[in-house]
This record gives C-alpha cells, structure tokens and sequence, in this order.
C-alpha cells in the first residue's frame, strides 16, 4: 500500500513541470516562489483512460500560520525543535488551484524573506501541513534531502544535502525501477532555476547556466527524475560582483 502511495505521488511529481523563482535586493531580503503545475500532455499519457473521469475542482489560498493556530492542540506536541521547523515556514502563502473542468492543476508557494537564510524548504509545505492537521510524526517522514540558501558577502549558494542515506538509497531504486516505466513516453519534467540577484554575476558553478542579458540573472534546468535520484546535483555557487 505505501508502495503504491509513492508511485502515486511520484507519478504526480514527474508529469509536473517545476519553478522555482528566486528575487534577492540589494538588502538581502527578497521572495522566492515555488511553482509546480501538472503538465497535462504528460499526465495523460501515464493514467490513460483515468484522465477523463476527473471531477475534482479546488480554489484555495492559505498561509501556513493559518494551520497552527487552526490545530494549535497538535502543534504543542512537537517538541522544540520540530516547532521551530514549523515555525519558518509560518508566513509561507500556498494557492492551490485543481480543475478538471479546465485541466489546470497548478501550486504555487511562496514566501517572502527578510535574508537568504530564512528561505524554507518549500516543497515540503504541503507534507508539513498535513502532518499538523493529522498529528503525524516527523520521524515517519521519509525525506531524504534538504534545500537551502546561504549569502556571504559576494558567495550565493544553493546547498542540498542528503539527510538520510538509507532513505535516500531506498528511494533512489524506487525512482529507478519507476524511470524504465517512463522510457517510452514523452514526457516534459523540467525543474527550472530562475534567479535574479542584486549585483552582476561574476562565476556560476554549473556551466548549463544561462546568464542573463543583464548580468544580474540566471536560469537553470534539470530533469525532475533526475532531480529526484541525485539532488546534490542541483547544488549551486554564484560569485557575484
């Protein structure tokens, strides 16, 4: 059962096309949006037949603060530490918009920052939400990396780390076996970087990084699947002037 509840998430995931927008000004602080919607073309192909008998239809805008005053009774039982994980994702805003009608499946998170530094592992709203609403366990979560930014003087860096290797090797063969599923379809799974700094760019790690004709952007893709069996890969360090 659980197997095929990741399958479910995973075909959602890798039928999506993702965003991630970052804007930093020149005091450090900024916004960063999170975008994913499903692309249809490639979602059609992997259901089939189940595409049409779609019903769903939701319009909703939260903020994360919303849930843990909501269920403020779970919130109290994290200990410290896993409310104070909580507690920065508290301003993050979430608009989610399913419609079978229109067949737009579309999430965008963001969250405005007063540094670099406060930016919260974004993907992992909706998850976090849902364990406060059911009181689940964080130690049942099977995340197995992490995403964060740092700014030190004229350093930029996108730093993923692995957070749980036996996690991460049994989810890296799930990912695998799920991939040659997907050799025959033709799929769009981008994940695309695009961010917009303050100063211009001096040095990016990653040579597929397109510079803007400003100097002071870049954009990046990967492929989610990708993405998803080596996140490391999607580390990044920007000199900027």
């Amino acid at each position: 059962m659980k197997y095929a509840f990741f399958l479910l998430i995973l075909i959602s995931f890798t039928s999506c096309e993702v965003t991630e927008t970052l804007n930093i000004n020149p005091d450090n602080s900024g916004t960063i949006v999170y975008e994913s919607h499903r692309n249809e073309n490639s979602y059609m192909q992997i259901v089939k037949e189940e595409y049409s008998k779609e019903t769903i239809f939701q319009d909703t805008t939260y903020v994360f603060q919303d849930y843990i005053n909501k269920y403020n009774s779970n919130f109290i039982k994290y200990t410290a530490a896993e409310q104070e994980l909580f507690n920065k994702f508290k301003e993050v805003k979430v608009h989610l918009k399913k419609s079978a009608f229109d067949k737009e499946f579309r999430t965008t998170i963001s969250q405005d920052f007063k540094k670099i530094e406060d930016i919260a592992d974004l993907s992992k709203t909706e998850n976090y939400i849902s364990d406060i609403v059911h009181n689940y366990a964080l130690t049942a979560e099977e995340h197995y990396y992490n995403i964060r930014f740092t700014l030190n003087g004229d350093k930029f860096n996108r730093i993923v780390t692995i957070t749980d290797e036996a996690i991460y090797k049994t989810e890296k063969e799930k990912i695998g076996n799920y991939k040659t599923r997907l050799v025959n379809f033709k799929l769009e799974q981008s994940y695309v970087m695009k961010y917009h700094f303050p100063r211009k760019i001096k040095t990016v790690s990653n040579s597929s990084a397109i510079i803007g004709n400003d100097k002071k952007s870049l954009e990046l893709q990967f492929n989610i699947i990708d993405f998803l069996q080596n996140p490391a890969s999607t580390n990044l360090e920007v000199t900027l002037e």
